[in-house]
């Protein structure tokens, strides 16, 4: 048994969506799972399982940041058996084309994060999503009409950065800033398992852009659409 999760054995689906929202995990057990039931209220961090087109799906709040995101991966990946997991945050918009709303489907992640030079050194380790979900992810986006861009984002370590170096980022086609996908990545890869990130822009650093509390509820449906297809497609 895990230490953060704390659920017991059979608790927790193969294929979990990963809010670092809690309350998002609740919205989603509501809102898109039948059947759902609690297997985990630790430190407010709710999990829920239910079925989704008929097919067991979890989801598992994960907090904010690199450091939270890797605990309750690592125990997923570690104690309960979890094949594919899938992140489902939000972004700051990059680059010109990617509009406040849109969904960025994050083929790789850089990052600044210390976590990244404590595994490599002065290694440089690329880390990326898992083919058959990007796949998937663009052809149920596409099948909805809804706006999305595929590519690369960055994690970051800090949110309230006053020398964020954005710019040199976006100068090298990087879509959007968040704070977990490339720790997600690089223990998918470390566990060998299935994993990718699908982020809603929420604002965007260039033009100060942000969404309303209602926008963000009815964009943030979009993402969640798209991570539970490609959850039951694996």
């Amino acid at each position: 048994m895990s230490t953060h999760i704390a659920a017991k054995e059979g608790q927790i689906a193969q294929a979990v969506l990963l809010p670092g929202d809690p309350l998002r995990a609740r919205f989603i057990a509501e809102n898109y799972l039948e059947n759902a039931e609690c297997y985990t209220e630790v430190r407010g961090m709710l999990g829920f399982t239910g079925t989704y087109k008929g097919r067991r799906v979890s989801v598992q709040g994960t907090g904010m940041g690199l450091p939270s995101h890797s605990i309750y991966v690592n125990e997923l990946f570690r104690f309960y058996d979890v094949q594919t997991a899938i992140r489902i945050g939000t972004c700051g918009g990059l680059q010109p084309d990617v509009k406040v709303r849109d969904v960025v489907i994050a083929m790789a992640a850089s990052s600044d994060s210390g976590m990244a030079f404590r595994r490599f050194g002065p290694r440089h380790f690329a880390p990326h999503g898992d083919f058959g979900l990007i796949s998937k992810a663009v052809e149920v986006a596409r099948e909805k009409g809804i706006r999305h861009h595929v590519g690369q984002v960055v994690s970051s370590d800090m949110f309230y950065d006053d020398d964020c170096d954005w710019k040199l980022w976006a100068k090298y086609g990087v879509l959007g800033v968040e704070m977990e996908a490339a720790e997600l990545y690089t223990l998918a890869a470390q566990f060998r398992r299935k994993a990718l990130a699908i982020l809603t822009v929420s604002d965007h650093m260039a033009t100060g852009e942000s969404c309303s509390a209602e926008e963000r509820q009815n964009s943030f449906r979009n993402m969640m659409e798209i991570a539970l297809e490609a959850a039951v497609s694996v």
